[in-house]
């Protein structure tokens, strides 16, 4: 899994680092660098997958750019930046992945890249680690189109040609190596391949959609994922909706299954069969189109849940939004239940006080504060258990509140009282 997101001349950081834990909250007032630090994460999965990095910030034919694309990827003044992730892989290891790239014109370029190993002498990863790096890179000229790259052989490093255009990481999946080198990058890719980024658009959810084992990003072929389901993660679906989602609305939420529509029955879409609680009261059949947002977003988050694969991580922006405050804690609850359940960790943001009070005071040390520091503008990321004076500051009032008041930022600045 990923534990931890590090972050140097990214965009609006300067250096900061994201720790990343079975579910992890981040918080913070607009423009102070949430988004950022998920674009990051999204730029990582993209060059996994052999994405070039130009096209990665830029986009493609296939694929929208990210914010702000490549004159915006780079701090202000800086000609790069670099990233680095954190993978605790199995047996008392962990990888340490680092990417640094330059920017060039219209270009971005690898600049060095390497992936540590250390392995642990105990279970709590204590003590110190024995380390190798299984590939690393040689300097090279600024316009140079290639790279060399030292792959682990217990001496100097065998030189391995590269491009600079793409991750190294993704070239080395293609080749036959070491074991010790296949097994990391295997475990690195896999993992930041397997970050799914969801944006849920419930106006996109409510048509038909074909049959799909893939998820969009934005829920738009929901009604097709659920109907291609097998029968186990449907019986898996239709025991968490009644959990969950039938205490959403005033009415309760019966059953919701997608149905294959059309001449060639290969399209699905959403059905919700609802009905009031009072005895005798008639159920009522309603389909995607007369489903409310909140509905259709919560709906998203469930099935997103259900069919990420065990490890991966999930990442959710705004994931509240278009949620009734008062069904805060029913989300809180789902996302942390069905999480651990499947061994999927869940990455939140949010700005929604209610959310932030349901979460309870065992979540603090998992809530990471965004906020820009007074003096450079640079963004800054503080574990919430970290924030000066907290005790003080919860004896005043709630998490949620202390944040819409910003309090919390105000603390952090060392601005507190003003």
């Amino acid at each position: 899994m990923i534990k931890r997101l590090t972050l140097h001349n990214w965009k609006s950081f300067s250096d900061a680092q994201l720790e990343i834990d079975p579910l992890t909250v981040l918080i913070g007032t607009n423009a102070s660098g949430k988004s950022n630090a998920l674009d990051a994460i999204l730029f990582l999965h993209r060059i996994s997958t052999g994405v070039s990095l130009t096209e990665a910030l830029s986009g493609n034919a296939s694929l929208p750019p990210l914010r702000g694309g490549l004159e915006w990827a780079a701090l202000k003044g800086e000609r790069g930046f670099s990233l680095s992730v954190l993978v605790e892989g199995e047996e008392k290891t962990d990888y340490e992945y680092n990417v640094t790239v330059a920017i060039n014109d219209s270009k971005c370029i690898i600049a060095s890249e390497y992936l540590l190993r250390r392995r642990y002498r105990t279970e709590n990863r204590g003590g110190r680690p024995y380390e190798i790096y299984l590939f690393w890179t040689d300097g090279c000229q600024d316009d140079s189109p290639g790279i060399t790259a030292r792959l682990y052989n217990e001496k100097r490093g065998a030189p391995r040609q590269s491009l600079r255009s793409h991750a190294i990481l993704s070239q080395l999946g293609q080749q036959t190596l070491r074991k010790e080198i296949t097994d990391g990058v295997e475990q690195v890719t896999s993992m930041l391949r397997g970050i799914f980024i969801l944006d849920p658009i419930p106006a996109n959810m409510r048509g038909f959609s074909s049959f799909s084992d893939t998820f969009n990003h934005d829920a738009s072929n929901i009604a097709g994922v659920i109907a291609a389901l097998s029968i186990k993660k449907k019986r898996e679906l239709e025991a968490a909706i009644k959990k969950y989602m039938r205490r959403l609305p005033e009415r309760d939420i019966l059953r919701i299954w997608a149905e294959p529509v059309g001449r060639f029955r290969s399209d699905a879409i959403l059905y919700c069969e609802e009905g009031w609680r009072q005895e005798g009261a008639s159920e009522e059949l309603v389909d995607s189109r007369g489903m409310s947002d909140g509905t259709l977003r919560f709906l998203a988050i469930l099935t997103a849940l259900i069919t990420m694969p065990v490890g991966n991580l999930l990442v959710i922006e705004e994931v509240d939004n278009g949620l009734h405050p008062s069904r805060a804690g029913l989300l809180v609850s789902m996302l942390k239940e069905i999480g651990a359940e499947r061994k999927v960790d869940v990455l939140a943001t949010t700005h929604n006080p209610a959310l932030l009070d349901a979460l309870g005071p065992e979540m603090i040390p998992y809530v990471t504060v965004s906020h820009r520091d007074p003096e450079t503008g640079h963004s800054q990321l503080t574990l919430l258990e970290d924030v000066p004076h907290l005790p003080r500051l919860l004896a005043m009032g709630s998490v949620g509140r202390l944040s819409s008041s910003g309090k919390l930022e105000q603390a952090i600045s060392g601005r507190e009282g003003e």
